[in-house]
């Protein structure tokens, strides 16, 4: 994933920033982030204690902060356990000195710098074990741009008043506890780029909203979603999507084969989906890592996929896809590693074969490849399942030119066509 917009945000946050202090140390800077949380946790990890001992320059001041105490003292309330004794700092109003809460300056509302106050830019706590659910009260945060509890014990829900958090950027609530249905919040924080909900217990359907957000990088997977995909998936312009361990069903919605170029991770595996694998996958994307693994799909092997040229990692093991992997998929330029194992393919073609001392991890056990080692016993390739299944194949022009190249050469023409 293309971490650029995250550098520049912590470009930004470090502006006003005179010294960086390791474990949470209290000195007068903002945080500064070093590195990527681990356990299911893609967001920054940062070090410092935010602006110490704050200068107030009126009354705009006064209100934010006076604001930030109030939410961050609720929310303290309603914390049970705190084993690493973090909340120990969070006393009396200096809100920009408590261990994990990161200040920075803003300008007044008339724009002038000379008038900067500070106020709580982020909240960084990741991995202090915390025990406890959210409160509304920190939707009084509204200056803060960065939100992350990765690795804690929080249970229960998002409240609806999270909707007001206008300026954060970044999400991270993986690897708790929380319950209920997708936080609809979400939907509304206009700022919103990186949502990870990744390990936790969210339920229900995935709102159709979501697909339409301007986010880069959207992690919902091992919670229990269930339901079908919502068929704007295309829609979404994010860099990575991570929709496994679920329990969505239903069929890959045909307009992921359209997302663009941005797309270069997106992972279906292990849920309940059915179907085909649509076949306009790859005609206009640019995928790196596409894993369909642990589902029900059946049917062919698109010829479409040939087009994902960037393509490193493909996965459709323990499916129920049949027919031969044709010369199109196995010729892919950048493939280290290509897994068909638990399906029911009949055959492969000398492409295929040349995979095996191409220094590409090329898995085809269990199938129904006659004279190859490791195939299912005869009589589970008897019938194939989804012989029945009609499967819109589009006519692959040979050779096949990909969507992104037919782009290119109709606004050629078009230009040509339009020239005096």
């Amino acid at each position: 994933m293309d971490n650029t917009w995250r550098l520049a945000f912590l470009m930004i946050l470090t502006l006003h920033s005179t010294t960086i202090v390791a474990e949470f140390g209290v000195v007068g800077g903002v945080g500064v982030g070093v590195g990527v949380g681990n356990g299911g946790g893609g967001g920054v990890v940062w070090v410092g204690g935010g602006v110490n001992n704050p200068q107030p320059s009126g009354s705009s001041s006064e209100s934010k902060l006076d604001g930030a105490y109030t939410a961050l003292q609720a929310w303290k309330s309603a914390i049970t356990d705190d084993p690493k004794k973090i909340l120990g700092t969070w006393v009396g109003p200096n809100v920009c000195s408590y261990k994990g809460v990161f200040c920075d300056f803003t300008e007044d509302e008339m724009g002038a710098s000379a008038s900067a106050f500070p106020v709580v830019a982020g909240i960084d706590l990741n991995h202090a074990n915390l025990q406890g659910t959210l409160v509304k009260e920190l939707s009084l945060l509204t200056d803060m741009s960065l939100f992350h509890l990765n690795s804690n014990r929080f249970t229960g829900t998002v409240p609806d008043e999270f909707r007001d958090l206008n300026s954060l950027e970044e999400f991270d609530l993986s690897n708790n506890q929380f319950s209920g249905s997708f936080p609809s919040a979400t939907l509304y924080m206009p700022s919103l780029i990186y949502l990870d909900l990744r390990f936790n217990y969210f339920s229900g359907t995935i709102p159709q909203e979501l697909f339409y957000k301007n986010l880069d990088a959207l992690f919902l997977n091992n919670n229990q979603f269930e339901g079908e995909i919502p068929q704007n998936l295309g829609n979404s312009p994010a860099s990575v999507i991570n929709l496994a361990n679920n329990k969505l069903s239903g069929n890959i919605p045909a307009s992921f084969g359209f997302m663009g170029s941005k797309l270069k991770e997106i992972l279906f595996l292990n849920n309940q989906l059915t179907g085909c694998i649509p076949e306009g996958v790859g005609l206009f994307t640019e995928i790196q890592v596409l894993d369909v693994s642990y589902n029900t799909l059946m049917g062919h092997v698109p010829d479409t996929l040939s087009c994902l040229q960037d393509i490193q990692v493909l996965n459709l093991a323990h499916n129920k896809l049949s027919g031969e992997l044709s010369d199109v998929i196995c010729s892919l330029r950048s493939l280290a590693n290509l897994t068909v194992a638990y399906n029911f393919f009949s055959g492969f073609s000398q492409q295929c074969s040349r995979l095996f001392f191409r220094n590409v991890g090329f898995d085809v056990s269990l199938n129904c490849i006659p004279g190859r080692d490791m195939q299912r016993p005869q009589p589970e390739c008897s019938v194939i399942p989804g012989g029945s299944l009609s499967c819109l194949r589009i006519p692959t022009p040979k050779p096949l030119v990909c969507g992104s190249l037919a782009v290119s050469a109709s606004k050629h023409t078009n230009s040509t066509s339009s020239s005096p």
